[in-house]
């Protein structure tokens, strides 16, 4: 395991093996440490899901696992516990037209099943955060609402948020052939498999315990300006149209674009927040547009449409500066800071390291976007909104490459998931290590609640 900065007070408690259901797989606890007192640290309960396995487990600071809930699928791969004591849980099912070809070697974030072998040393794998079932389970482990988005169209993957109004937003591939992609002025040379995959963000209405109605849509796809090809209607200069998406930009040539790992809502400005992890970008775009809107220039609280209000990390992106600009590697799981915690309103990312010159570390990135009364953005390129970073003393201990999470926590301190590793730890402001646990498996996210929180109300917790 990584070694991270631990207090000299830090201690380890084996765990005994709980067994995962459904795939037969075995998730072991290995260890939970308690660094320094007990009050130092934010009292809770943590919710997490292997990768690897089919069950969802919550545990106390102790380490004890307080309730599991079994279900058919491996995440797909954001799961979370709501207000009303539903878990949200998204489900991995297999997709014949959303298959990547990979080495063993290569297919290190894949949460799919193999699709069988195209030869050689290649197989077909479902890609890394796929899904295409979203799930409502109560505390009983009863499915009370299930959603498949899978098809040789659309596939859900990574991430899934319910909504205020009782609606789920999910990021979707969204599958475009190969003459479509030459069409719009994709250069040939990036293609992958003669196919393309633009993210598509969807907001689905329950209607019956198995069905629901897609309300609201925002498509990438609809927001491109290209320098390939002249004789297209999106051609033009890239660094002059920094509200769109250089439909010839990638920082890895794949049919999987822009990689859309995480979807946060901002009810009080009504935009959204996605980490696109194959641009080293945020985006925020308006949702207060109707699909009509958002998919054209027009229109919202912003007046732009679906075009893109703020975008951050790596300007290159748009012809605004060059690979020493870059600041966001492959990251996951950016969030506002909630109102009412330290540092409302701010943005928290796990900026992985993946690609970052030099040695290879991750950090946990803070940083105070430049948001103007009227809900706009100041768009120049900002390097210094970048307002605290949690990484290691010694940064190269702490390298997560992929998936992997932060949360704020209301003392102040923040919650991080460094996926790949199986390991959680909770830190100060300063850095300073006070809780922290360690897991067989790779995880995508974790969360923790308080005890008060609502969504445990007339619910006993125990081992």
């Amino acid at each position: 395991m990584t070694e991270h900065k631990k207090s000299k007070a830090a201690m380890r408690i084996a765990l005994c093996p709980l067994i995962a259901a459904g795939l037969a797989l075995v998730l072991i606890l290995v260890g939970l440490a308690a660094s320094g007192e007990a009050a130092e640290a934010f009292d809770g309960y943590t919710l997490f899901a292997s990768i690897e396995a089919t069950s969802v487990s919550l545990m106390d600071m102790d380490g004890v696992i307080v309730h599991t809930w079994d279900t058919e699928y491996r995440p797909g791969l954001k799961v979370s516990l709501l207000e009303n004591g539903l878990l949200l849980h998204t489900g991995s099912i297999a997709n014949s037209t959303f298959v990547s070809s990979q080495s063993p070697l290569q297919n290190q974030q894949s949460s799919g099943n193999r699709r069988g072998s195209s030869g050689g040393n290649q197989r077909e794998v479902n890609p890394g955060g796929s899904g295409g079932v979203i799930q409502l389970i109560d505390w009983d482990g009863n499915v009370v609402w299930e959603y498949v988005c899978s098809s040789d169209t659309y596939l859900q993957h990574h991430s899934a948020e319910v909504l205020p109004n009782g609606n789920v937003l999910i990021v979707a591939w969204e599958y475009k052939s190969e003459q479509e992609a030459l069409d719009a002025g994709r250069d040939p040379s990036l293609l992958e498999n003669g196919e393309l995959w633009p993210d598509s963000i969807l907001e689905i209405k329950p209607t019956g315990d198995t069905s629901g109605e897609i309300v609201w849509e925002w498509h990438a796809w609809d927001h491109l300006v290209q320098d390939q090809d002249a004789s297209k209607e999106n051609y033009g200069d890239v660094s002059a149209h920094p509200k769109l998406i250089d439909l010839n930009y990638t920082l890895q040539a794949s049919a999987d674009w822009t990689h859309i790992n995480s979807a946060d809502y901002n009810a009080e400005l009504d935009q959204i927040l996605l980490s696109v992890h194959n641009f080293g970008e945020i985006w925020i775009i308006d949702h207060s547009t109707t699909t009509e809107e958002a998919a054209g220039h027009s229109g919202g609280n912003s007046g732009c449409g679906g075009d893109l209000l703020y975008r951050w990390g790596n300007p290159q992106a748009y012809g605004a500066g060059d690979a020493g600009d870059q600041i966001l590697f492959g990251q996951h799981d950016a969030e506002w800071i909630a109102d009412g915690l330290p540092g409302e309103g701010n943005i928290l990312i796990f900026n992985n390291g993946l690609g970052r010159a030099g040695d290879r570390y991750s950090s946990v990135d803070e940083i105070t976007p430049p948001l103007n009364s009227d809900g706009s953005y100041d768009r120049t390129f900002d390097p210094d909104i970048l307002c605290w970073r949690y990484t290691a003393d010694n940064p190269t201990d702490f390298f997560a490459q992929n998936i992997s999470s932060a949360q704020r926590l209301e003392n102040g301190d923040t919650l991080i998931c460094s996926g790949p590793n199986g390991y959680f730890f909770e830190v100060t402001q300063d850095g300073d290590t006070v809780w922290d646990y360690s897991a067989q498996g790779s995880y995508f996210n974790i969360q923790r609640y308080e005890p008060d929180y609502s969504g445990f109300t007339g619910i006993e917790l125990s081992d």
